[in-house]
């Protein structure tokens, strides 16, 4: 069930007494306490005390705003802070598309709504420029045990302009399903392998992906071939994968777009050629309708992140055992097939600029993102974060949750993923891209038509963000591809 907290008098402390808490906390060293330094075992226990040592005698209560579908996933770790801290959480909930807009319009207003907040990692750039959130670094430097976040397997979203903004806490690579009973098929096998002259299997290249939709799409037998998203908000990021599949950079050192070139147009009519081969719903299904209408068990594959196994591994799901993963498809370079994950949304714990209570609202996503207690959130098995730290997957909950062959390729894909554009403007460039390829795939306007007024207007969001900035922000994200794509992709000669 999802926790709601009702409405209750917020009691504001005086400011002596906040800052005699404070200060009292501030003295007293994270690992120095009688248990000895902090183990991953008892981390949020030390975490815990410090944020009710920070809270002294005053009556606290921290506003936390969460996504639809989140609620199960932080209910353990609500239950938990409350019980060690005497700290109150009040929840709101809001949709998941909405979330990184409500917390703009509170910094906007300074209504002073919330706390704590966990928007999608790809909107930190732009909550950073709206001045929605608050820079964590100091906050890290005194409490975050030495080595904490190493035992993330990705946590690039993290960090903007130098500063710590957030903690990842959801493990959202991009990855491929494939029906196992189709692929597996001994008759559908020798058909293909008849006709393309090798073996059937989990797809390196967007080309062999797309061969294999074509060869199984029969409507007039009750199957289809996929139900990648074709829905204007979603469709953007298969387009973002195929065109890295390419090989090419999408912006230059100059933050020149690159977008609109022969492998940017041999992307987008790949994907326009490859959807005659998906279920007519494509078009119209938002995400949780997505996982509905492929649990039916009629359509070879399709993409998503790890919220989609935890729906189709339901012990009542047509789908539980009958799935083949593989990470999202990349290319073919000079006989090499590097596949390209990618990391495209996640949730990030962080703090809001009209925090009443900062610190003790630091401390709560430190407590949350610690190993025991975010084991304890991922392993829900109604809730959508996904693993994101090496404990998780070893942890027999997460196991049952999402299987052990999920995992294998979940935890491959989230240590060589490709970030998403952490830039100022990302949801405006993202807008503009999807907006633009919709048009291509709907036939509005001819593809490259498409890219190029794609290109242009992406120009435009560059000049007005700074464009010495943003090729400062592009160099420092390009470093931290991971080496297997850095080696592969180029700038447009």
């Amino acid at each position: 069930m999802n926790r709601m907290i009702g409405p209750r008098l917020w009691q504001t402390p005086n400011r002596r007494t906040a800052l005699t808490g404070a200060a009292a906390a501030a003295c007293l060293p994270f690992v120095a306490t009688a248990s000895g330094p902090a183990t991953p075992h008892d981390m949020h226990l030390q975490v815990a005390d410090r944020a009710k040592s920070m809270a002294g005698h005053q009556k606290v209560m921290l506003r936390l705003l969460l996504p639809h579908g989140s609620s199960e996933n932080v209910t353990p770790v609500i239950n938990a802070f409350e019980r060690l801290t005497g700290i109150e959480i009040h929840v709101q909930e809001t949709p998941v598309d909405e979330i990184n807009t409500e917390l703009t319009l509170d910094a906007l207003s300074k209504s002073q709504q919330f706390d704590i907040a966990l928007p999608a990692t790809f909107g930190i750039p732009d909550l950073v420029a709206s001045k929605a959130i608050l820079p964590l670094t100091q906050f890290a430097q005194r409490y975050e045990p030495e080595g904490f976040r190493e035992g993330n397997l990705y946590s690039i979203g993290d960090s903007f302009d130098g500063e710590v903004y957030g903690f990842q806490t959801d493990g959202d690579a991009y990855l491929t399903f494939y029906n196992k009973a189709m692929m597996q098929d001994p008759a559908a096998r020798d058909r293909y392998s008849e006709r393309f002259g090798y073996p059937l299997g989990v797809p390196e290249t967007w080309a062999e992906l797309d061969q294999q939709m074509a060869f199984f799409h029969a409507p007039d037998q009750g199957r289809w071939g996929g139900l990648l998203f074709r829905t204007p908000g979603y469709l953007a990021w298969e387009w973002w994968v195929r065109f890295h599949g390419k090989g090419i950079w999408p912006f230059s050192p100059l933050m020149e777009p690159q977008i609109a070139s022969e492998a940017g147009l041999a992307a987008l009519e790949e994907m326009i050629a490859a959807s005659q081969y998906l279920a007519p719903e494509s078009t119209q299904l938002g995400l949780f309708e997505n996982w509905e209408r492929f649990s039916r068990g009629d359509i070879y594959c399709n993409i998503g992140w790890g919220g989609t196994q935890k729906y189709l591994n339901r012990p009542t799901s047509p789908m539980r055992g009958n799935l083949v993963f593989g990470p999202t498809p990349g290319g073919d370079f000079d006989g090499e097939k590097v596949t390209m994950p990618y990391f495209n949304w996640g949730w990030n714990y962080v703090v809001t600029t009209n925090a009443k209570h900062p610190e003790i609202a630091y401390l709560f996503a430190l407590f949350a993102s610690t190993p025991f207690m975010s084991t304890q959130a991922v392993r829900q098995p109604g809730g959508f974060f996904d693993p994101y730290r090496e404990e998780h997957y070893s942890d027999p909950g997460i196991q049952e949750t999402y299987s052990p062959e999920f995992l294998d390729v979940h935890r491959t894909s989230m240590q060589t993923a490709i970030p998403d554009l952490y830039l100022k403007g990302q949801g405006e460039y993202f807008r503009i891209l999807g907006e633009w390829l919709a048009r291509a795939i709907d036939g509005e306007v001819a593809p490259l038509t498409a890219l190029q007024r794609a290109a242009q207007r992406w120009q435009l969001v560059t000049n007005s963000s700074g464009l010495q900035d943003q090729q400062q922000r592009w160099a420092d994200l390009r470093a931290k591809y991971p080496a297997c794509a850095r080696e592969v992709l180029r700038d447009i000669d």
